[in-house]
């Protein structure tokens, strides 16, 4: 039998080569390594929030549908007040057939995504003036906080006094309500960058621009898409307020010729478009999200 002696640091031997003997039976099992992200498997099923549920995020959309569907079906509600679902499928039927549903959903879905792109564009633009530079900060920081505790609403004559209340208008109040969103969730992730990586960044010897792609870049996106889910919120909400505002086309304008009308199975059509876009916008940010920053590793994984 061959045996290999070698000693530790600390002068002890150990024998290696030779048959190896089985741990006591009162010896604790081995602990399984933790995992990239810190949580040890078996504790974070014990702990977590458990497994996902399949399209989950459906089920309490889909349980309101159906109480909304039962008290209609036993009388519960006034059919003059709240249409039932069937009425307004029919509605939606007749709008789609005489051709105002798609005129209005397309004009709609134009002034929410040019709104957001502007939004979420000047966002970016002035978090990373403010959060990157104390100039900046100095400038920008103190006008968009005032501009938060101003609700759209409240410059809306101001803004169609400037602009008229064209599409021009329409689209500064979705992009202004935007702009906010994104820009407080940025800034709040870039000002809390933990200072011991610029330090290390320093001692690496990076450039301005390497810094900002591999330090500042990764740390901000996190807040920068919590300001986005927030900011298509936002957008949705902008579009509503101005679509009842001396508009001609888009989903506000038809609910609101309903309302002249008594029709509530119109009115309940564009609620229903307007939650379906918002909720289906909102899944598409949380589904880029989870690609771009697949290399954490948090509780909801």
């Amino acid at each position: 039998m061959n045996l290999d002696i070698a000693r530790t640091g600390g002068g002890t031997a150990t024998v290696t080569g030779g048959p190896q003997k089985a741990p006591p039976a009162s010896a604790p099992p081995p602990r399984p390594a933790p995992e990239a992200g810190g949580l040890v498997p078996a504790l974070q099923r014990r702990l977590g929030r458990g497994k996902s549920i399949p399209f989950g995020r459906l089920l309490g959309p889909l349980l309101i549908i159906a109480a909304w569907w039962a008290a209609s079906a036993a009388g519960w509600l006034d059919p003059r007040k709240l249409s039932s679902p069937t009425s307004v499928l029919y509605s939606a039927q007749d709008l789609w057939t005489s051709g105002r549903l798609q005129d209005s959903v397309q004009t709609s879905l134009s002034r929410a995504l040019l709104g957001l792109l502007i939004g979420v564009a000047a966002g970016v633009v002035l978090a990373l003036a403010s959060g990157l530079s104390r100039i900046g900060d100095a400038f920008v920081d103190g006008t968009l906080q005032v501009k938060r505790s101003i609700p759209n609403l409240a410059l809306l004559p101001l803004l169609i006094l400037w602009l008229g209340i064209g599409e021009t208008m329409k689209v500064v109040v979705i992009a202004l309500g935007v702009l906010v969103s994104v820009y407080i969730n940025t800034h709040a992730a870039l000002v809390s960058i933990d200072a011991r990586y610029v330090e290390l960044a320093e001692a690496q010897g990076l450039s301005r621009w390497q810094f900002l792609r591999k330090v500042v870049l990764p740390a901000a996106l996190p807040g920068f898409f919590t300001g986005l889910r927030l900011a298509v919120t936002a957008a949705w909400l902008g579009l509503i307020v101005v679509e009842q505002i001396n508009a001609t086309s888009g989903i506000g304008y038809m609910m609101f010729q309903a309302q002249q009308y008594a029709q509530s199975g119109i009115i309940l059509v564009g609620l229903v478009l307007y939650g379906t876009f918002g909720f289906a916008s909102d899944a598409l940010v949380r589904l880029v999200e989870g690609r771009v920053l697949s290399w954490r590793r948090t509780i909801t994984a």
